[in-house]
């Protein structure tokens, strides 16, 4: 277990606004003032309901968007001070992202598409598809490396992301909805293993969700309302409970 309370990743009073749509209109206030601290190791979800300002802060904890104000830490690096190409380097090494869309590109392998980023940062193919195939094992798709992802189910094809997503080694995993398309025993899976690489190998991870009971799955629970954080508690991790069909 990777030690814990260390902050990986530090969100202090951090706002962002957009601009109005219309000239005349009134610039939205998406996050109001967020100070948040994730330690190396933990598994966080950020809930609440639509609007609530969710998908917006873990956009601004990757910096996709940059804030209005306010500062957003990773491993010490306050993220706003770096230029385009540098954010885009960190990013690619040190963030892994999951989505809800799988984002798997059709004519490439499953091990292909894992081995991508590695590619795309100047690693050899051969080196890439080694590490490809180790991140490819560690979500139990091993089996499946060879197949394009128009062969695998949407649980299948996941966890091929989650892989994508593990393979740089980052500090940080952050998942914006990664059950949103997947039926409830499939969901259930995803959690299980986000909690086993948390628990087993020390990666942090924080998760967005609108679905309480997916939430429910990390041991600590961020909610968001109106831009702001409503509540954040720890308690034991509980998996969501699974009905319909079993994952393939």
């Amino acid at each position: 277990m990777t030690e814990t309370g260390v902050a990986i990743l530090q969100v202090e009073n951090v706002r962002k606004e957009f601009a109005p749509a219309e000239e005349d209109g009134v610039a939205v206030t998406a996050i109001d003032g967020v100070d948040l601290a994730v330690e190396k190791g933990q598994f966080v979800a950020i809930t609440g309901a639509s609007g609530s300002g969710k998908s917006t802060l873990l956009h601004l904890l990757g910096g996709i968007t940059r804030p209005s104000s306010g500062a957003v830490r990773l491993e010490g690096v306050d993220l706003a001070t770096l230029g385009d190409e540098a954010l885009a380097v960190l990013r690619r090494r040190r963030i892994g992202f999951v989505f809800q869309r799988y984002n798997l590109l059709p004519e490439l392998s499953l091990v292909e598409n894992v081995a991508l980023p590695l590619v795309l940062d100047g690693v050899g193919n051969a080196a890439a598809e080694k590490r490809a195939h180790a991140a490819l094992e560690r979500v139990g798709m091993g089996h499946r490396a060879g197949h394009r992802p128009d062969a695998l189910s949407g649980g299948e094809q996941q966890r091929g992301a989650i892989a994508r997503a593990l393979v740089t080694a980052p500090a940080i995993v952050l998942a914006d909805e990664p059950t949103g398309a997947l039926d409830s025993a499939n969901s259930r899976r995803v959690i299980e293993l986000f909690r086993d690489l948390v628990e087993r190998e020390g990666q942090t991870v924080v998760l967005v969700t609108h679905d309480p009971a997916i939430a429910a799955g990390a041991p600590r629970v961020v909610r968001m309302r109106d831009g702001r954080v409503e509540s954040d508690s720890l308690a034991p991790a509980a998996a969501p409970s699974s009905s319909g069909a079993a994952p393939r």
